[in-house]
This record gives C-alpha cells, structure tokens and sequence, in this order.
C-alpha cells in the first residue's frame, strides 16, 4: 500500500509568533498520525524556523515554489540547488497560483506546461522531491476538458524526464474551482481524476504508476478528508487553508491514518 501523504500548503500566510503555536500545536498530536507521512510548506522567508522547529519529529517540510533556472539574475527566485543546500524535503511545482496570479497569467498552456517540467527536471536533479499541481480552471471543468489538461501537462513532464522521474515524484489533482472556494469534489469525482492520471502513467510504466503517489488538493477540510482519502487512488491531502490550524490539520493527518485500516 502506498503510504498516504498530507502536505500543508501555508501559502502567504503566517508570523515568528503565530507560526510557533501552529507547529507546537501540530508536533504536540504528531504521534497521533505517525504512521502517514506530513509536509508543512511554509513561506521562504520561514523555512529555517519550520526546519529547526520540525528537526527529530518525523515531519517533513518544503516550499512552495522554484526556479527553472539553476542560478543567475532573476531576482526574487530560488533554485533548487539552495534548497537541496538547505535540506528541503519537498517542493511544490505548478501550484495553481502561481499559474493565475504572476507571470504565468499571459502565458499560453503549453509554455506553462513546460515551465512545470523545467522546475520538475530541477527538482528531481536536486534530489528534492517534487509534488507537481495539476488541475482545470472552472472554464475547462465546465466543458468537460479535465482528462485533456491533465494528460497535456502529464505528457510533457514525461517527455522532459522519463517516465523514471516519477518514481521520486508526488502529483496533486488540485481543481482549481474548487480551492480556497469551500466547493470539494465529491469523493467519486477525485477518484475518477485520480484513477485517470494513475492510468496516464501506467501507459508507460505500470509499476511506478502503482507505487505513485497522487494527492487531493482542493478545499479539503476535517469534514471530507475521511471520505476523499478512502478511494483507492486518492494518498492524502494538499491541504490550503485547512493546514493554518493546528486542531484542523491535525484531524486532517488523522483521517489519513483511516486509510492504513
């Protein structure tokens, strides 16, 4: 069985201060989810906190975006090569916002799609494991384009690192009309996705497929995460809003544990 993963995305969220009681809050219950495994992506500006805050625990921490580019004049990024320098666990690839709210917004898909499997092929180059975001706008979801957006970007990340790749790689169906909106797929519809993107995979390699990890990501909250984690292609959570409480990302970790049996 694949072992379910819960990553807590903070987005642009947090302080020393608020950002001390949410971690002693999460590693105080910590024992009560040991056997899956738990992410916290904090802001840049916080990973040496979370990382000292996180060392001895079993947790694991990452962040939440990086450059294509291994090092150079483009202010304000971070490559990968930093933050394997700083023991980064995880990076997310591809969140849906940075796709909408940067430079993104002006790109067509397909340069989008190949900016996601450049930071990818970085990532894994690295040696971090990258959990790669992959998800349809409301416009695609309501005219039945979600199979073709994930195939697109599924494809071409193949095509950049090999199927290979994937074996050290996390994926996250996140519906972008679902997050930060309170409106979750229904368990069925994340399992349809989820078995889908499995599928994709398993065309070209039908044991990493089995053995790859693929996450929710969309307004998961303590009420769904049981149900959504109980379908058989669905490993854990990528969880937004959810993860900015203790006492709410711990029940989220616990209802990954169900899925253990």
């Amino acid at each position: 069985m694949r072992k379910p993963l819960v990553a807590g995305n903070w987005k642009m969220n947090g302080s020393s201060a608020s950002n001390n009681v949410l971690l002693d809050g999460i590693i105080a219950k910590s024992d009560t989810f040991a056997s899956v495994d738990v992410a916290l992506f904090p802001p840049a500006v916080y990973l040496h906190q979370v990382q000292q805050a996180l060392a001895g625990t079993g947790l694991f921490w990452g962040t939440q975006n990086l450059s294509q580019f291994n090092q150079g004049a483009y202010t304000g990024e971070i490559s990968a090569l930093m933050l394997a320098d700083f023991d980064c666990d995880y990076v997310l690839i591809g969140h849906s916002e940075r796709r909408c709210l940067y430079a993104e917004l002006d790109l067509d898909q397909r340069v989008l799609d190949r900016i996601v499997a450049e930071k990818y092929e970085m990532s894994v180059k690295a040696g971090i494991t990258p959990i790669i975001c992959i998800g349809e706008s409301p416009e695609e979801h309501a005219v039945g384009r979600t199979e073709e957006v994930i195939a697109r970007l599924l494809d071409t990340v193949i095509a950049y690192q090999g199927v290979e790749g994937l074996a050290h790689t996390v994926l996250a169906y996140e519906p972008v009309w679902a997050i930060g909106t309170g409106r979750s797929a229904t368990p069925e519809w994340a399992q349809d996705v989820h078995s889908f993107m499995r599928q994709r995979v398993a065309k070209h390699d039908p044991t990493i497929a089995e053995s790859l990890r693929i996450l929710y990501g969309g307004s998961v909250n303590s009420n769904n995460a049981a149900p959504l984690f109980s379908q058989p292609d669905v490993d854990g959570g990528l969880v937004g809003g959810g993860s900015l409480n203790a006492d709410e990302f711990v029940k989220i970790c616990q209802a990954a544990v169900l899925k253990l049996g």
